[in-house]
This record gives C-alpha cells, structure tokens and sequence, in this order.
C-alpha cells in the first residue's frame, strides 16, 4: 500500500485506498491508527469494493497542527475524502469515528449512502466534574501513554488479535511521532452533543455494531440499542467484544457488515 495525503488547509490527511468497486471509507477512533480495520479490509475488497482507510487528525501518518480535533472537525475532514476520491460513499466508523460519520450524514447526505457503526460515541455521557478531572490527570505526561496503552488494552476484553502486540506497539510509536501526543489529548476533550442534536437528521440506512463488554459504557448493550433506535438502524451485539468489534472477532462482524454493505449498494 501507498500513503496518500488529502491537504485540509491547516494540515494534512493520510489515508490508502485498496480494491476496485462503490466507495467505502473507514474512520478509526481516538488514539488509534486506520490499521484498526486490517481484519475488514481485505475481505470488502474481495467482496468487490474500494476501501479507503484513513488516519485522525494528529494520529499515525497524519499532520498535526490543526486547530480543532472534534467530532465536527473529523466530519469535514470524511466528507472531504470522499469528494477528492469520487464518491458517494459508505462510511464504517469506530466509537468517535462513528460519531464524525452520523454528523457527515446528517451535513452532507448526498454523500453518503449508509453507515456501519461500530462501538459508537452518538451521544455525551453524563459524567462528574472530578471524573473529568481525573481524565485530564491521567492523560498527562510522563504517566499519560502509559495509562492510554494499558486503558487500550483493556478494551479488548475478549480474544486478542494475534497481532495485537504489533499493533499496539504502532500505536505508542505514533503517540511519539511529531505533537501527536498533544493532538491526541485535544481529541480526548471531544464533546459527543453534536452528534446527538443531529441523530434525527440522518437518512442513511445504519448498521449498529457494539460489543457487549465495552467498558466505554456502564451498559453496552442498552447503549447500542439506543443508537441503532434513534438511527432507525439495524443493531448487532457480539458477545465477549469490546470496543473494536471488527477487528476482536471479525468473523462475526463481517458476515454482517458485507450483506449489509451489499444492500446499501444494491448488490444483493
């Protein structure tokens, strides 16, 4: 694969494309890498698309330097790459991702044709000032990538990739490369409220994917059917996952995702 860059004025955003066929643009979440989807990748190539994965703001091969790394950011920066790459296009985001992608359809609905969410960030979470303040503290430095690789890990509550010690460790070197350490902190100041004032407005047909053991949420599964019940959308709970359902236990996943996928499209 080759890295290529979309230019955002303040910055730049990497991203590779594989396969031939409809669109569909892959949108990690905070403090991880495009690499997130190597397990979802090949098998929507082989099922006849073009797959383009793509780096956060100030995240893997991505600049740093811009001046806002929100939710609303990140949706000008997916509608952004499937105008330069010729969309429309399905969008597959994870937990904040997935929350930049409701807000990219709900902006820009001639954009995108259906949504596949997974662990999705669609609303703010009622949390204590001293909790947030706990966050903060946790996130800082020398302490803090220590704390983000140990918090990462424990949202793979079930059966580890065989290669998560590989990706784990290209995630810490790019906390490392450049400000993105400073990038990442921004992003984890995030505010979901967007995405939850703009539920309504989505059109597209929506697919629902959380792990029932995502400790993101006190109730994971509750949390997924309010998404999927606000969305209209369908709801897939896999059992042991956490927050990375797609890339902890694919081979539930992506049954699911490419029918869906393929409905979307027309193709089935």
């Amino acid at each position: 694969m080759t890295t290529s860059y979309l230019d955002r004025g303040a910055g730049r955003i990497a991203y590779d494309v594989q396969g031939a066929g409809p669109l569909v643009v892959a949108v990690p979440g905070m403090g991880i890498l495009r690499s997130v989807y190597r397990f979802t990748v090949p098998v929507l190539v082989e099922a006849g698309y073009r797959v383009a994965t793509m780096d956060l703001r100030g995240h893997g091969d991505s600049d740093d330097g811009f001046d806002a790394y929100d939710d609303e950011a990140l949706a000008t920066d997916i509608a952004a790459l499937i105008e330069h790459l010729g969309g429309p296009a399905a969008v597959i985001g994870d937990s904040m991702g997935a929350g930049a992608a409701v807000i990219a359809a709900a902006e820009r609905p001639e954009l995108v044709t259906g949504l596949a969410l997974m662990g999705p960030w669609v609303r703010q979470p009622k949390a204590s000032p001293v909790m947030n303040l706990l966050l903060r503290a946790a996130l800082v430095k020398p302490w803090g990538p220590a704390f983000w690789k140990s918090y990462h890990a424990s949202l793979y509550p079930g059966r580890k990739p065989a290669d998560f010690a590989d990706e784990e460790a290209r995630i810490m070197a790019s906390l490392r490369r450049g400000d993105h350490w400073c990038s990442f902190v921004r992003t984890s100041r995030t505010s979901h409220a967007p995405v939850e004032r703009r539920l309504g407005r989505v059109q597209a047909p929506t697919l629902v994917v959380m792990g029932e053991k995502d400790r993101d949420w006190p109730d994971a599964p509750a949390e997924g059917r309010f998404a999927a019940e606000r969305l209209r959308g369908e709801l897939l709970l896999v059992p042991d996952a956490g927050h990375y359902p797609m890339a902890e236990y694919p081979e539930v996943v992506n049954p699911v995702l490419t029918p869906f996928l393929d409905r979307v499209h027309g193709r089935a």
